[in-house]
């Protein structure tokens, strides 16, 4: 009886959906535009994260060691943070001789510094090593676990000339800031728009259930129940949301196509087109439940609101 019941909601809504021609098209027109916006959200939302991991990677604090450190004691500490669950590995190890090629190298058009250096006789510059943090707001409590008695040699000597984290604490605190201000501001953007589009969708979907509102009266006469007579118009809703999700999906495509290579250019390398085909399946599961729920949603409360039952 249960299974006999959900099928004639069902068949009442797939025809609902195709009697009410101009409103059915209306409907799926304002919804297209409501899934174009929550789509183009996804997409500005994966430029940001790009853009922000890609700032994160140049993000990092140094440890430069005194040139008497033995090679051993770096590499026992460079193993000892790579444990640390706050520090993305590998850490890079820069040994003295390789500091000093590096140097050379950026300083080749200098001859007055390479002179210089050719002329203490011994490579001045020490080892160092390089350290990413998963998060920006990780490196403190890195800095400080360089503080501990892990930044010690065994002969009790320190290990460590410097640690720059502190010269660039104010850029790290800046980015640290920003990120969790665009997630935020991310967040409510995006739970406006899904806001917005229920009540316009509300609005659109509710002219379809007022044109019914004489079969509905005849219904409620006849004794039918509320879930039945909601049933068609929840159903029409969803159909609604899947046919402007899949319109929406077609319409990413050229689009994405034609922005691909300048945001590739403009955007840290984030190529829109290759985004949307890698991650197609869940941009495709976000946009056609997001339809369908709020077509849905709305026609339960253009229902409930508008024609009290």
């Amino acid at each position: 009886m249960m299974w006999t019941s959900t099928k004639r909601i069902m068949r009442s809504g797939f025809f609902s959906f195709w009697r009410n021609g101009f409103v059915s098209v209306s409907s799926v027109l304002v919804m297209v535009i409501t899934l174009f916006v929550i789509t183009t959200t996804i997409f500005l939302s994966a430029i940001l994260n790009a853009s922000l991991e890609e700032i994160k990677n140049k993000v990092d604090i140094n440890v430069y060691f005194v040139r008497t450190a033995p090679e051993e004691d770096i590499l026992a500490l460079a193993k000892s943070l790579e444990s640390l669950p706050e520090v993305k590995t590998p850490v890079e190890y820069v040994s003295r001789a390789d500091a000093l090629a590096d140097f050379r190298r950026k300083h080749q058009d200098d001859q007055f510094t390479l002179q210089a250096l050719d002329e203490l006789g011994q490579n001045p510059l020490g080892a160092s090593i390089n350290i990413r943090a998963k998060e920006p707001s990780q490196y403190e409590g890195i800095a400080e676990f360089l503080k501990s008695k892990n930044t010690l040699s065994k002969d009790g000597t320190t290990l460590i000339d410097k640690v720059n984290y502190y010269q660039n604490k104010t850029a790290i605190d800046t980015l640290t800031k920003m990120i969790n201000s665009a997630n935020r501001l991310g967040f409510i953007v995006t739970l406006f728009l899904v806001c917005v589009s229920i009540l316009i969708t509300f609005n659109t979907i509710r002219l379809a259930i007022f044109m019914s509102r004489d079969e509905i009266s005849v219904m409620r006469l006849v004794g039918a129940s509320r879930m039945y007579i909601r049933g068609p118009f929840v159903v029409s809703g969803a159909i609604y949301g899947m046919v402007s999700g899949f319109i929406t999906l077609i319409l990413f495509f050229p689009i994405t196509l034609w922005l691909g290579n300048a945001t590739a250019e403009f955007f840290v390398g984030l190529n829109v087109f290759s985004y949307y085909i890698t991650n197609f399946a869940q941009i495709f599961f976000i946009v056609i439940f997001s339809g369908a729920f709020i077509g849905a949603l709305s026609s339960f409360l253009a229902v409930r609101k508008h024609l009290k039952i």
